[in-house]
């Protein structure tokens, strides 16, 4: 259910961008790539949001994406648009081959399953409010407890979703062009980079890597299309799609100040370490520890469901990163990604329009000059 409500509501905003907006010309790049200029059929509407491979688990992909791959022009597409070199006349040939893909994708499954069924046990999250533990555990211990019980717990998305790839990619689907040395990407449609995930060393980055399909349909439906404060609503949807848990709204309100607070450090104290790459490697190390503690503590609630345990983690860390956030929120000056852009965008035009005006002073200057020589 949650599968099919992206995918109609994606198709909602698409067939509305290329049926009525494409006219006005509001569109940004991406929703020209993904408006859809024709009404589906009842099979092809059922098709999309019906078909074998993703009605378990999904992954979403938009239905442009999906008809090509149904048409069978997804690979001619891709090809045109990336291909170069000599390793694409062979490719030509014949369509690339999701098998390397697919052993791979089932491999990282088994991986994330055995660690997953092996961990789990040993380290539930709703221990970290055990009160005896919680007594006479000191704080930092209380720390580290916390991220590998989160360590332990993700591998089950990893497996879900790396399953749910693969299964796509073996019926064909998901084939996104080639690299630079002309082998075939298969990551159209996939959902998490676990490696990225891992290392993340922001809150942003940790969430563009995790669930990323789920965080590109937010994107089109809410983020990009919200008037008012576009990061809130869009954390307060995905709490309402994930479903009526307590703690889903705990994370993802949770989550705002974070994003929030996040912001405001890269843009006012990450400037002062790239002086040297050394100072550098010490500001990822800090954010990645910070960005991991910082996860750990916001999903907890997610994990937990309910407002009574929930609290009583948050209330035993004394509502710390809650009252830091707020305080860095504050404190930093930030300004918002669209007046960021609205800004750059405004200079960029004064500064074309000081150019045309140089020009045409240059330009007068010049007749001005032909004319006293003459």
């Amino acid at each position: 259910m949650m599968v099919i409500t992206q995918k109609i509501t994606s198709m909602a905003f698409e067939i509305h961008d290329g049926l009525t907006k494409r006219r006005e010309g509001q569109l940004t790049p991406s929703q020209k790539y993904l408006a859809i200029s024709r009404m589906p059929s009842l099979l092809e509407y059922l098709s999309y949001n019906c078909n074998f491979m993703g009605i378990l688990a999904g992954p979403t992909c938009s239905y442009n994406d999906y008809k090509a791959f149904i048409e069978g022009t997804s690979y001619q597409r891709r090809h045109q648009e990336n291909a170069n070199g000599k390793e694409n006349g062979k490719v030509k040939q014949t369509e690339p081959s999701p098998k390397h893909a697919v052993v791979s994708k089932l491999c990282t499954c088994a991986i994330s399953l055995a660690t997953y069924l092996s961990l789990y046990r040993l380290l539930p999250v709703d221990y970290s409010i055990n009160d005896d533990f919680v007594k006479s555990t000191p704080f930092y211990l209380q720390v580290i407890y916390l991220y590998l019980a989160m360590l332990a717990l993700r591998p089950k998305y990893y497996f879900v979703w790396t399953l749910a790839d693969a299964i796509n990619n073996a019926a064909g689907f998901g084939f996104n062009g080639y690299d630079t040395d002309g082998s075939p990407q298969w990551d159209l449609i996939s959902n998490l980079r676990i490696l990225d995930i891992e290392f993340a060393t922001s809150f942003k980055l940790f969430l563009d890597n995790w669930n990323i399909q789920t965080a590109q349909w937010l994107k089109r439906v809410c983020y990009e299309r919200c008037p008012v404060n576009p990061t809130a609503a869009t954390f307060l949807l995905s709490a309402m799609w994930h479903g009526v848990y307590p703690g889903y709204y705990l994370t993802f309100v949770t989550g705002i100040g974070m994003t929030m607070a996040a912001r405001a450090v890269r843009h006012n104290i990450r400037p002062y370490f790239l002086v040297t790459d050394s100072h550098k490697r010490i500001y990822d190390v800090i954010t990645w520890v910070c960005t991991q503690v910082a996860i750990s503590y916001t999903v907890v609630p997610f994990v937990l469901l309910a407002v009574g345990p929930s609290l009583k983690f948050y209330s035993s860390w004394y509502f710390c990163l809650h009252l830091l956030c707020l305080l860095v929120v504050l404190v930093l000056p930030v300004k918002s990604r669209r007046r960021q852009a609205r800004e750059k965008q405004d200079s960029l035009t004064k500064d074309a329009t000081q150019g045309e005006q140089r020009d045409h002073s240059s330009t007068d200057n010049n007749c001005n000059q032909k004319d006293k020589t003459t």
